[in-house]
């Protein structure tokens, strides 16, 4: 993080999204100051809260990708939900504190990964060792006969041929029986939506009183030696520091992306399908202003986490919010809809860019094809026409015609060995200007 400089995020973030300069500005700003107030002494720390983001824009403009690239450049628990799977208090659905449940399961996967990595060499070789041992078992000698030494010498040599042919692979292709603990849930519990949480906490209730059972399995040596090292790295694993640091990486560096906040910005109707619409928002309130939400792992504190909502704004604004929670959203950046040079861009710049691919795609069935400059503007021109004659859904409608595009050449790939084929103005044209002229028919297939 300490190379991370709000100009170096900015860069980075560049690779990714094409345009909406302002929104990764304030983004990278966010970010950066998560940095300085870790540096700042422990009483002033705790008054630093984050400046939560508002971006307002239309849909396909680039808003998740920016929340989700921010997050894997800071390395920090992430989780994307949508405000409209939410609802009041009282009603069948998702409860608001579900988000940093989720957030905190991410946070403990994140960390145990980690220490995974850590302590992986330690359980290669204790795998390896059950392995042997199950291979080869000790022999049976009886004590006294004279022999014993010199059978676990012989032992000993043979244990060292065989660890050589494991690690060189020539047991790869060898059947092993070996032994699974696996926890007998008797029955599973039927849960509504919203009621996942009891269920996993019920099962995990009911397998600590359980006894493991364990299961014979005959599996091939590699799958046996992925099963023991799982088994291995887990007992060297200390799963209190994991959670302990789990907890504390979703309280001081966590982000949630709320999609679709203007879904729930009510203009005060109390019936209907917008009955809960201002209960969401109250329930959503105490966490972002900072509460103490209990999970399974334990109690996670939200103040210091970063919300970042998101939401096109068409039929309401971001005014129509109630007053608590707009307070709570100081920053607001407005994201600029995309025209052709945008898409240009978008087709070609990005390192995900959809060119590179669709020409990745097809060559893995050794077919290679290249677009010209004249096609790759007039794809451009035909997901700017589309959009302005029926639904503008911006980036997205270049996937809905690329795919359009090159739906034969798809299909015949397999055929088409070490086959190449150019892609032009007129090979565009001639497979989408039918599609394009039809308004009825580009409406239901672009």
């Amino acid at each position: 993080m300490d190379n991370l400089t709000p100009r170096k995020i900015v860069e980075e973030l560049d690779n990714f999204i094409i345009g909406q300069d302002k929104a990764k500005k304030a983004v990278a700003i966010a970010l950066r100051n998560r940095w300085r107030r870790q540096r700042l002494a422990p009483e002033m720390r705790d008054e630093v809260l984050p400046k939560n983001i508002i971006m307002i824009g239309p849909t396909g403009v680039g808003k998740t990708e920016i929340a989700r690239r921010l997050s894997k450049l800071a390395h920090a628990p992430f989780v994307k939900v949508e405000a409209s799977k939410f609802t009041e208090v009282g009603y069948v659905g998702r409860d608001v504190e579900s988000m940093i449940r989720d957030l905190t399961e991410i946070s403990i996967r994140m960390v145990k990964s980690e220490h995974m990595k850590h302590v992986q060499e330690k359980a290669k070789h204790l795998a390896e060792e059950r392995l042997l041992d199950l291979l080869l078992p000790q022999p049976r000698v009886l004590r006294g006969t004279g022999v014993e030494e010199e059978e676990r010498e012989k032992h000993k040599e043979t244990r060292e041929r065989l660890k050589a042919q494991l690690r060189e692979g020539k047991l790869d292709n060898r059947y092993i029986d070996i032994e699974v603990k696996e926890k007998m849930i008797p029955f599973g519990v039927v849960s509504n939506v919203g009621l996942e949480e009891l269920e996993i906490n019920l099962k995990e209730m009911l397998g600590n009183f359980l006894p493991e059972k364990p299961k014979r399995k005959k599996v091939k040596v590699p799958e046996a030696f992925d099963i023991l090292l799982q088994e291995e790295a887990n007992k060297l694993l200390d799963k209190e520091k994991i959670t302990k640091e789990a907890i504390e990486r979703v309280e001081q560096s966590g982000i949630i992306f709320i999609d679709e906040i203007d879904k729930i910005a009510g203009k005060g109707q109390s019936y209907g399908p917008d009955v809960s619409r201002e209960g969401v928002q109250r329930d959503l309130l105490p966490i972002v202003e900072g509460t103490t939400v209990t999970t399974k792992h334990g109690p996670v504190k939200t103040e210091h986490i970063l919300f970042i909502a998101a939401g096109a704004f068409h039929m309401t604004k971001p005014s129509d919010l109630i007053p608590e929670l707009q307070g709570r959203f100081p920053i607001r950046v407005e994201l600029g809809a995309l025209g052709k040079n945008e898409f240009v861009r978008i087709l070609t710049e990005p390192n995900n860019a959809l060119i590179k691919q669709y020409t990745a795609l097809l060559f893995t069935e050794d077919v290679t094809i290249d677009f010209t400059e004249d096609a790759i503007q007039e794809i451009a021109d035909i997901a700017v026409h589309v959009n302005e004659r029926t639904e503008n859904i911006g980036a997205r409608r270049l996937h809905t015609v690329l795919e359009k595009l090159l739906e034969d050449i798809s299909f015949e790939a397999p055929e088409k060995k070490n086959g190449s084929l150019t892609i032009d103005e007129g090979y565009v044209r001639e497979k989408l200007n039918e599609i394009v002229k039809d308004e009825d028919l580009s409406r239901y297939i672009l």
